[in-house]
């Protein structure tokens, strides 16, 4: 843990996305020195909820300008930092009509901020939030049924000329070799450390109101605008532990030119929306619960954009393992069923989904943001205390060498 005047600077792109916004605060509440990008300081939803983080830190956070596709604005940004933790990339919740209006920022920005990385003379080490399908992706088809087949590591690569490959897939995987490849040219007197982290598809509490695109599939169970449930595997992880692998691949030895799986569990989508129908049928919520056919949703991709991202994922199910999460970066994944429950609380709490006249529960949310995996807090366990003893969801559980998708 950071401490002092000597705290280390870390710079973290993103800032006030998902990810971001949550590895910020988790590296203000272990005492670093934080510098966040955002693309404009004048966008003050996105600014107050990040300078709101900085309530009761020892330092202040700093936030720059910068963006993906202006090169030039890196080299300030990174100046005098230690540590840079580069989140930020297009994340789009339907199909681009420009495969390049996702692929080019991610590449070129991963560059850019990896080129001013080298030149600065400080930075030791970089963090690089790439993605589950920059190892495989669902929309590939595997050629055999068994487990063996479907089981993936950190030692795959996708295929980014599979023409079943999206946009976004593309994005990850061609960000994430173009990184590795400038590590491996850069001159010994401009080498810095690489660690990546590959998080599935990540739920938990916002932080701002916003809604990610991880998250759509939450919002849309609650708010009518998904009456049915498409068979699509979902590979979940906590956004309180993909912040946590950023800190602990930031700083653990170990994680130093390596690729981190991130994943709770990989479960079909009527498991989730069981879960939350559970948790709301009495507080006047409608959860979907019976699965469409694969051609109702095929049929719904012709005129709802966002259908055509899962349409080639549909009924087929694969795994990955997390053995560097939990024994090299030492994080035990956050129960399942508290990361959904979390997530859904977070959203009607912070305005983004309403609240209905039977809603009584917003606990939960009052942890939102809050570390697990040993990083406890008074104001969670309080919370916790409070609620009957049916609805504590608060352990999380060993997790198998391999966790299905």
């Amino acid at each position: 843990m950071a401490t002092g005047g000597d705290s280390p600077l870390v710079l973290v792109t993103g800032a006030s996305g998902f990810i971001g916004a949550h590895v910020v605060k988790l590296l203000l509440d272990d005492g670093y020195r934080v510098r966040g990008t955002v693309r404009s300081l004048q966008a003050e939803d996105k600014v107050k909820p990040l300078k709101d983080l900085s309530v009761g830190a020892k330092h202040e956070l700093e936030l720059v300008e910068a963006d993906l596709l202006k090169e030039d604005s890196w080299k300030e940004a990174v100046k005098d930092c230690t540590y840079v933790i580069h989140v930020a990339s297009p994340f789009p919740n339907k199909a681009p009509s420009k495969p390049d209006d996702v692929i080019k920022p991610a590449v070129d920005g991963t560059l850019a901020v990896l080129k001013a990385a080298s030149e600065s003379g400080t930075v030791k080490r970089v963090v690089l939030t790439s993605s589950i399908v920059a190892i495989y992706d669902g929309c590939i088809p595997i050629e055999k049924d068994t487990v063996e087949a479907k089981t993936f590591n950190e030692d795959v690569w996708v295929d980014v000329e599979h023409p079943l490959l999206d946009a976004y897939g593309r994005s990850k995987a061609m960000a994430e070799r173009a990184a590795w490849d400038f590590i491996k040219q850069l001159p010994d007197d401009k080498k810095f450390e690489l660690a990546v982290v590959n998080p599935g598809l990540v739920m938990g509490p916002v932080l701002t109101k916003h809604v990610p695109t991880s998250l759509e599939i939450i919002k849309r169970s609650l708010d009518k605008t998904a009456p049915l449930v498409p068979k699509l595997n979902l590979v979940v992880t906590d956004v309180r532990d993909v912040a946590l692998a950023h800190i602990r691949a930031m700083t653990v030895p170990e994680a130093a030119g390596k690729r981190h799986i991130i994943c709770t569990a990989s479960k079909w989508m009527k498991d989730v929306t069981a879960i939350l129908h559970k948790e709301f049928k009495g507080q006047g919520y409608f959860v979907p619960t019976i699965v469409a056919p694969n051609f109702f949703v095929w049929l719904n991709s012709l005129v709802e954009k966002s259908y055509r991202l899962i349409v080639q994922r549909l009924s087929r199910e694969f795994y990955f393992e997390n053995t560097r999460m939990t024994e090299v970066l030492k994080i035990t994944p956050t129960e399942l069923e508290k990361t959904i429950i979390d997530s859904a609380y977070s959203l009607i709490d912070n305005g983004i989904l309403k609240k209905s006249r039977k809603y009584k529960k917003g606990k939960e949310a009052a942890a939102a943001g809050q570390q697990v995996n040993g990083e406890a807090v008074e104001e969670g366990a309080k919370a916790a205390e409070a609620e009957p003893a049916a609805e504590k969801k608060e352990e999380v559980q060993p997790q198998p060498e391999a966790v299905t998708a």
